[in-house]
């Protein structure tokens, strides 16, 4: 009867084990990037890295999110400096966060923040949010 008993509750932990699984398996199946930096120089390269991976990876390539953060932020109200990353990043499908939390400690006017790029509350806890999704992180 013990036999019987722990035999069940194995199959039945093994069951629900592989289930959620594939569940998250199936959230997950495309890759997705987040990169975290603190100056605007290297959106370049950043920017070249998600073209590159688009093109190896295809259909399986999701979303690239790439975060500015810290004391060079005031540099995104800058137009002439970020139309032209801000065209590239549209074109690579790259996605522009500023962090509110920065913008706040170095007063920046958020009025001046570009229309294309979204403002999180924390940049950092956006990162480690995207990252709980299944999101490769870089913070350069």
């Amino acid at each position: 009867m013990k036999t019987y008993i722990l035999s069940a509750l194995f199959l039945m932990l093994n069951l629900f084990s592989t289930a959620n699984l594939k569940a998250q398996q199936h959230l997950n199946d495309k890759n997705n990037y987040v990169v975290l930096t603190k100056k605007i120089p290297q959106l370049q390269p950043i920017i070249l890295t998600a073209e590159s991976l688009k093109a190896e990876e295809g259909d399986d390539f999701g979303d690239f999110q790439v975060i500015i953060c810290g004391k060079e932020i005031g540099d995104i109200t800058d137009t002439h400096k970020m139309k032209k990353f801000i065209r590239k990043a549209e074109e690579a499908g790259v996605h522009l966060v500023a962090c509110g939390f920065s913008l706040n400690k170095f007063k920046i006017d958020t009025t001046k923040v570009p229309e294309e790029m979204k403002v999180v509350e924390n940049g950092i806890l956006y990162n480690f949010q995207l990252q709980k999704k299944g999101y490769k992180s870089l913070s350069l």
